[in-house]
């Protein structure tokens, strides 16, 4: 993301895409780490010149990459509020979104052709090879990704909701935990995309964190 953001600081255009082969200092939201220090998965920034609230551009963004993947892999995928495309329930991509010099930058990986990895993510993440058996041209990801990114970064923000909540099984009536702290019911999302959570203690507005399913009794710990 940082090469372009420099682009966008030297004016290229909209729909300026930059690839990395690999990445050595991936990162995710909140400053997490996303690994992507092998040639298998998909790394690639897009340049975005576009006047729309980064919370409804990160949906569309994970609708484009649902979309894509879909498309190419013939898989299902599901949609993690707010950034994660899942596959049987395991993260297959995630997205990325910050802004520089008048512009955003659009930061997405993709695990496509990953036949492993480390213990610690096993059961957290996957790719399509692992799913699927099959190995994949990630140029052909990669345009229908860029393709799909720049058309739905264009759809108009309660059309975005919308598909949104049709396309995420994370969004309506599911059991959530959020950052190991609040856990409720998922009710929708509200005019901006925020996440709208039922708990015990009444309905909360979930802005930003990390979202896991929760099985049991609803529980806020402080």
């Amino acid at each position: 993301m940082k090469d372009a953001a420099a682009l966008a600081a030297a004016g290229e255009p909209h729909g300026t895409v930059v690839v990395a082969e690999q990445q050595t200092a991936g990162i995710g939201r909140h400053g997490h780490c996303w690994r992507s220090d092998n040639t298998g998965g998909l790394y690639l920034s897009i340049i975005l010149r576009i006047d729309t609230a980064t919370p409804t551009l990160t949906m569309a963004l994970g609708l484009a990459v649902q979309r894509a993947v879909n498309d190419v892999a013939g898989v299902t995928t599901d949609l993690r509020w707010p950034n994660d495309v899942m596959l049987n329930e395991r993260k297959l991509a995630g997205i990325l979104v910050q802004s520089a010099d008048g512009a955003l930058i659009a930061g997405i990986g993709v695990n496509v052709n990953q036949q492993a990895f480390p213990e610690e993510l096993r059961g957290i993440a996957t790719s399509l090879r692992i799913e699927t058996g099959r190995e994949y041209s990630k140029d052909a990801v990669l345009d229908r990704v860029t393709a799909e990114s720049l058309r739905y970064s264009a759809v108009p923000k309660t059309e975005i909701l919308r598909r949104f909540e049709e396309n995420s099984s994370y969004v309506r009536g599911k059991s959530v935990i959020v950052d190991d702290r609040i856990s409720g019911m998922t009710a929708g999302l509200d005019g901006d995309g925020f996440l709208l959570l039922d708990t015990k203690d009444g309905p909360r507005t979930i802005f930003a964190g990390g979202i896991r399913p929760c099985n049991g009794n609803t529980i806020i710990k402080h």
